[in-house]
């Protein structure tokens, strides 16, 4: 049991941490003037609780999937250490590239070591954060294991209101077959709580919005959705009283904060509100697709990373997956002149249009990982730092060479600071060792306990 003044002090944040009315129950972001002096002092004193840094701010942890490889020739960074200058596709991150950690020589053992022919995008996918043999029976007979996110929501998932979140731009299919025998669970899903239990991803931004923002059941939380739609309120005018209250009692400073933070809410709800006005007035519109969807890929991408960057603002949660793209995707980019199949255009056999597009697909995926990470560093915690300096997020993807279906030197890249734990501005040549080695150093920065293996993992990885 807490001892009374920590009971005390954990009851008075609780209570301001959260604005609720009527259906809404609006997070709000780390404000200076609510953290008491005593609380503040004592954090920097005391040895950091699990999931925290060292200055007591959140740790945040992200997985985030591209799908298909890269063209090496193209991602592979020039020099090394902290000398190294980036390749065509990784430009788009020059403004972070002191927040990066560039590996070379981590593997997907457990996608290499098969002889039961093929399936690659499926081992892939399941295998990218569980480190474990997936078993080959179409259908509704699956079996992985349970993936390095959901074994840090275990240690750290009830410090926050949501255990992790998990997220996708791809439809999802949980049932059947899909590639070469293998059940289509594996390339919809990164997550996994145990090794029969996908965590299906939200792929409706109107859904995530509620799940973030609403109060009650998913059933109380439509209901109230349908109600403010109705009336065509915002859910920021459901706490304006308890807002303006809290405005008088913060600082200057914690007020701009809280603007451009009820800004960004406001920001995304209206272009959720916009991409189901414009789904539903189509002649034909899309049946598979939910009607918060925007109409391109690049607006959906950045929709859900923004709604990823308040969760983590807000200590919604401090362990979330994304997976942009699903293994094996065939999505084309008419917004950047490719409008054949990402996938089929992985199968280049060397032909240099083919090269040429998949390049640009890859560029894409890069781009959209630094809109996030922009925002992450601009984005100031509670400790003074960045988010992404009191973050660690893995960008990567299962497959290295999409064309011969490799999964070595995997193109991986951990950004973030790890609230001081990380080295980033770097290209490390790993000695050709299991990708779950990242993952093991990755859980001790949060606190994780009594795990020595995971995966497929032969010890942690050092040089981080």
């Amino acid at each position: 049991m807490n001892p009374p003044a920590t009971a005390a002090r954990s009851a008075d944040l609780n209570r301001r941490r959260f604005l609720r009315n009527l259906g809404v129950c609006l997070a709000l972001p780390a404000l200076e003037s609510l953290v008491p002096r005593r609380l503040a002092a004592a954090t920097a004193a005391a040895e950091p609780l699990a999931a925290t840094t060292a200055t007591g701010a959140p740790l945040r942890t992200a997985f985030i999937y591209f799908p298909n490889g890269a063209i090496p020739g193209a991602w592979l960074p020039t020099g090394e250490g902290k000398t190294f200058e980036l390749n065509r596709t990784m430009q788009p991150l020059a403004n972070v590239k002191q927040q990066l950690q560039v590996f070379g020589g981590l593997a997907d053992d457990s996608a290499i070591a098969y002889t039961d022919g093929g399936g690659d995008h499926a081992r892939a996918n399941a295998t990218f954060l569980s480190g474990v043999r997936i078993k080959k029976t179409p259908g509704a007979d699956f079996h992985a294991g349970i993936s390095a996110d959901q074994v840090m929501a275990q240690s750290v998932g009830l410090l926050t209101p949501f255990r992790s979140l998990e997220l996708s731009c791809d439809p999802i299919q949980n049932v059947g077959s899909c590639d070469t025998g293998y059940a289509c669970v594996y390339q919809h899903n990164l997550s996994w709580s145990s090794a029969t239990t996908p965590v299906t991803p939200e792929v409706n931004p109107r859904l995530l919005f509620e799940r973030l923002f609403g109060a009650g059941s998913r059933a109380e939380r439509q209901q109230n959705q349908l109600a403010r739609q109705q009336r065509q309120r915002s859910v920021l005018d459901f706490v304006l009283t308890d807002s303006r209250n809290l405005a008088r009692e913060i600082s200057g400073r914690d007020r701009e904060k809280l603007d451009e933070y009820f800004a960004s809410v406001r920001d995304i709800e209206q272009r959720i509100q916009q991409a189901e006005k414009s789904r539903s007035s189509r002649p034909q519109p899309d049946a598979d697709a939910p009607a918060g969807i925007p109409e391109t890929v690049t607006a959906y991408a950045r929709l859900m990373f923004d709604m990823l960057h308040l969760a983590f603002q807000t200590d919604s949660t401090r362990v979330a997956t994304f997976m942009v793209g699903g293994e094996g995707s065939d999505r084309n980019y008419p917004e950047i002149g490719v409008t054949d199949g990402h996938h089929e255009m992985s199968h280049h056999q060397n032909k240099a249009d083919k090269i040429e597009k998949v390049t640009k697909i890859d560029g894409w995926y890069a781009t959209q990982l630094a809109y996030f990470l922009e925002k992450m560093e601009a984005t100031k915690d509670l400790d003074g730092n960045s988010l992404l300096h009191n973050s660690q997020i893995v960008y990567g993807s299962g497959c290295s060479d999409g064309n011969r279906h490799t999964h070595v030197d995997l193109p991986v890249i951990l950004a973030g600071g790890g609230g001081g734990t990380l080295t980033p501005g770097r290209y490390v040549q790993q000695p050709n060792v299991p990708l779950t080695n990242l993952y093991l150093s990755m859980m001790d920065r949060i606190g994780v306990k009594g795990i020595e293996r995971f995966g497929d993992s032969t010890g942690r990885l050092a040089n981080i």
